[in-house]
């Protein structure tokens, strides 16, 4: 089986490549864990997210939006002492910053994830290239929607990020056409080909 380059990753990484990675999410609490844990992991490795993962849920009550949105300076202090928890106040206060401006998108789209897949017309969207492994950090379209969630007061959300956001959440299939995991995506959900647009390497 191919790894998309994940080949040398560890056990909980190659789990997590074979059963998450690129699957596509509609569900708004998955979407909010998935930002979460990028914003969480900037500046760190993403096995790590994977390891504190647990952590991250019980910090944040399952990643419940609805919850974290009313968290105070008590909940702050709360999570900053949790042992084995990355200790970032800034990354910590941009959660609970982006859990309320998740809700002004859900009330202006009905969810974050139609607002989301609005971008690919509700389709995962294959890359010409990318298949073949000729992967960007970011792109056109990563770009677009990091300027509109800044606009709308999120943060800790930059091109980059959401472009990983994107592979995460299915909305781009950055697998490559010699792992299993593209194929099922391609055969079991609504895509797209489309050509390449302000990619960054």
């Amino acid at each position: 089986m191919s790894y998309c380059g994940w080949a040398a990753a560890s056990a909980l990484d190659r789990a997590y490549h074979d059963t998450e990675w690129g699957v596509p999410v509609h569900d708004d609490t998955k979407q909010f864990e998935y930002l979460s844990l990028e914003v969480m992991q900037c500046g760190l490795s993403w096995e790590l997210m994977l390891l504190r993962r647990e952590v991250f849920r019980r910090c944040f009550d399952g990643f419940d939006f609805e919850k974290i949105a009313n968290y105070g300076e008590d909940d702050v202090a709360r999570i900053l002492s949790t042992e084995n928890m990355i200790r970032s106040e800034r990354k910590v206060r941009a959660i609970v910053n982006n859990a309320q401006k998740f809700l002004e998108v859900r009330d202006a789209f009905g969810s974050f994830s139609a607002y989301l897949w609005a971008y690919s017309g509700g389709k995962t969207i294959l890359y010409e290239g990318h298949a073949d492994g000729d992967v960007p950090v970011s792109n056109a379209l990563s770009e677009r929607i990091s300027r509109d969630l800044k606009r709308r007061g999120f943060k800790y959300l930059g091109p980059i990020v959401i472009y990983s956001h994107l592979q995460a959440c299915g909305i781009i299939n950055d697998h490559s056409t010699d792992c299993p995991c593209h194929h099922k995506i391609v055969e079991s959900f609504p895509t797209v080909k489309l050509p390449r647009e302000g990619e960054r390497r």
